[in-house]
């Protein structure tokens, strides 16, 4: 801990006289001495708290870098200037994400995790198999604080997964429904796991546009998660919670205030009242006089010491992911390496914008495999949204920010490496490869929205007008309703291929926003939905 301490302590201490010395520093043996324990004790704690997928991507670029670039530039780069350690993310991370994970600690002491869950059960427990209709409501709403699609399927996951199981649907099942809402919950605004923050310091947009711009997508991605857990329900005939077992919402209700500090959090922000800072922490306060309020989980100074304590802890974890980012891209900027990437992809694609889309979304879900919320869109907006950014590809730059971060998300739930599937899947007692199968197909939206999207940025509400976006809204969710339809196989009865494969077409021109596709689109899956609710009616008679 000294050891890899002090080299930062030095360096702070010494800053003036280091940057006057610029690239002359790595004359000096003990300055370079300095930067690699440095470089090497991060490393360690990325080990110890972070995890190792990571750090193979880091050691990967390490080896390229050193064995390319000049030894004593590579030092310079990573660890004396703004290029590496010292990067965009680790600065987003002293100035917001920090305090934001310590107004989530605080949050979650208030009892805020059961109320969200409560209030799914109120709202759709009773329902056809509404233990997932609940997972799916509670996960988003949780997982948009925490930033972790393991650490909220894990939370989330031990309440909801056995009131799934019980209820009857499959493990495999139980254990993708809560991974593929938890990874959502990343992409849930208003925080969407603090890399809502970055984006906007990455895109130079207001922290206001991001949150709104991302609403539509993160809509249409849990409305395909409800909808198949629906008709998954109906195909298994599964029923719900009975009422007098679950919260009533009257008495729910007068636990409103709860939300407060997430009400007061996202007003101050977007009304730019106070800067980002001042506003969590005026919703700190708040949450600390919401705990003192409510008398079922009241705030106690331990309760307060604990909030400091985790968010202490959660600080590290992400300050380190921030901190391997920077080296990411303090490698990547060394070896020009984006600009190779950028020629590459372009050479294969030859111009052509969805195969360029492609083969960027094959790079983030790999690249993203098993890497935090916040580093991980920091090393997709090194790395993949130049490439789309590009004249030869020629994406808009929001649109191509969008589309790097939800690949890099879900790679949580993509085989081979589904980390939030394999922690479903454990608490599910279920095998992981399954359930990892699942996962990815109740998040198919996820797979689907950015490619629209990148063509059209009318999905996330540039070029357009109020009319416009009420029809995108309205065809966007018939669409995703016809996608998730034809994957489960079920409608009002068993659907055959050539059913799911016009409504896969449907779903897919209506979900692109044009007046021709939304036309075809409508035809094919509203006149496949009459078609097998009279069907079904004749066949019950």
């Amino acid at each position: 801990m000294a050891a890899g301490a002090l080299p930062f302590f030095y360096f702070a201490w010494n800053a003036q006289d280091i940057i006057k010395m610029a690239t002359r520093v790595t004359r000096d043996p003990v300055m370079v001495f300095i930067a690699i324990i440095a470089v090497l004790s991060l490393m360690e704690l990325c080990r110890r708290c972070v995890g190792i997928p990571i750090l193979c991507v880091v050691g990967a670029l390490l080896v390229y870098t050193f064995s390319t670039v000049r030894f004593g530039k590579v030092i310079y780069d990573l660890f004396y200037t703004t290029t590496g350690v010292m990067n965009t993310p680790i600065n987003v991370c002293a100035k917001y994400i920090v305090v934001f994970i310590i107004f989530g600690a605080f949050l979650e002491r208030t009892g805020i995790s059961n109320f969200f869950i409560d209030l799914a059960n109120s709202l759709c427990g009773s329902s056809a198999g509404g233990p997932a209709k609940v997972a799916v409501i509670s996960s988003a709403l949780c997982g948009m604080v925490s930033g972790s699609s393991v650490g909220n399927t894990v939370t989330t996951g031990s309440v909801t997964i056995p009131m799934m199981k019980k209820c009857g649907y499959k493990p495999e099942f139980a254990g993708a429904v809560e991974a593929a809402s938890s990874t959502g919950g990343q992409i849930m605004p208003p925080i969407m796991g603090a890399a809502a923050f970055l984006m906007a310091e990455y895109m130079g947009v207001p922290y206001s546009q991001v949150a709104l711009k991302a609403i539509l997508p993160a809509v249409l991605y849990f409305t395909g998660i409800y909808i198949a857990v629906h008709l998954e329900a109906q195909k298994l005939g599964l029923k719900g919670i009975p009422r007098d077992e679950l919260p009533k919402f009257g008495p729910l209700m007068k636990k409103i205030y709860l939300l407060a500090p997430l009400v007061v959090l996202v007003v101050l922000v977007s009304t730019n009242t106070f800067t980002m800072q001042f506003s969590a922490s005026v919703a700190i306060f708040i949450a600390i006089a919401v705990g003192l309020i409510n008398k079922d989980n009241r705030i106690t100074w331990k309760k307060i010491l604990d909030a400091l304590e985790a968010g202490g802890k959660g600080t590290i974890t992400v300050a380190v992911a921030c901190a391997m980012a920077g080296i990411v891209a303090g490698c990547i900027t060394s070896t020009g390496l984006a600009s190779k990437l950028i020629t590459t992809i372009v050479a294969v694609s030859q111009g052509h914008a969805i195969i360029a889309l492609f083969l960027t979304m094959v790079c983030c879900i790999v690249l993203g495999m098993g890497v935090p919320t916040t580093a991980n869109y920091c090393i997709m907006a090194a790395t993949c949204a130049p490439i789309l950014i590009s004249p030869e590809i020629g994406i808009n730059l929001v649109c191509a920010h969008f589309f790097v971060f939800y690949f890099g998300i879900v790679a949580d739930i993509t085989p081979p490496v589904a980390l939030a599937a394999y922690a479903g899947s454990a608490i599910a007692k279920a095998p992981p490869m399954k359930t990892a199968i699942n996962a990815t197909k109740l998040a198919i939206a996820a797979f689907i929205v950015p490619y629209i999207l990148a063509f059209n940025p009318a999905m996330v509400f540039i070029d357009t007008n109020a009319i416009s976006v009420v029809q995108i809204c309205i065809t966007s969710l018939l669409g995703i309703f016809g996608i998730a339809a034809a994957l489960n196989g079920f409608l009002y009865g068993k659907l055959n291929p050539v059913f799911r494969l016009a409504l896969i077409a449907g779903g897919l021109c209506m979900m692109d926003p044009g007046a021709m596709t939304d036309i075809i689109g409508l035809v094919l899956v509203v006149g496949i939905i009459i078609f097998q609710r009279v069907t079904s009616k004749k066949a019950a008679a």
